[in-house]
């Protein structure tokens, strides 16, 4: 469930992100919560199916990224996605920005320098002290096939714990 460009409130998004629209950042972070929250229906109704959902970015993401933005605490930041399924695993991709640097397309996005990445860095840090939540961090520096093998571990082995246990709850 990535951003739902689709929506009016991704559409906004968009508009953001490819810079035609300038939004203050309290508004963004609250639009990309909203947007989020477009998706809790369905996410519920697959998660009651059996259906796994594997998601690129979710609302720690966003925490992280805009408490790196500065003048914003990291509970403020929480609170919007206080309620959202809370997930059976959360994988951070550790190794700073110089492996990140690394990967295609680096320096895109406009918040892709080094010092901001540094502090994304420092927030997902932060987040991961929350021990109600199942973490694992992964070095982001090793190859791609590693990466891959180690993430694909990870997934099938949390699937497998959680398989016949009920919904994880709600992010608090």
């Amino acid at each position: 469930f990535p951003t739902d460009r689709t929506t009016e409130i991704g559409q906004l998004i968009s508009s953001y992100l490819v810079r035609e629209k300038d939004l203050e950042d309290h508004t963004i972070h609250l639009l990309f919560s909203a947007n989020r929250w477009e998706h809790v229906p369905l996410m519920k109704e697959k998660l009651h199916q059996g259906i796994t959902i594997v998601v690129d970015r979710y609302a720690f993401s966003g925490v992280a990224f805009t408490s790196a933005k500065g003048n914003f605490c990291l509970d403020w930041c929480k609170q919007p996605g206080g309620g959202l399924p809370k997930p059976d695993l959360i994988l951070f991709l550790q190794g700073g920005p110089e492996a990140a640097a690394e990967r295609g397309n680096y320096g895109q996005g406009g918040y892709e320098s080094s010092s901001f990445q540094e502090k994304v860095l420092q927030g997902g840090c932060c987040l991961m002290e929350d021990k109600t939540l199942n973490w694992k961090g992964v070095e982001g520096g090793q190859s791609i096939e590693d990466l891959h093998k180690e993430i694909k571990s990870g997934g099938e082995k949390t699937m497998e714990e959680v398989q016949n246990k009920p919904l994880g709850g709600l992010w608090k």
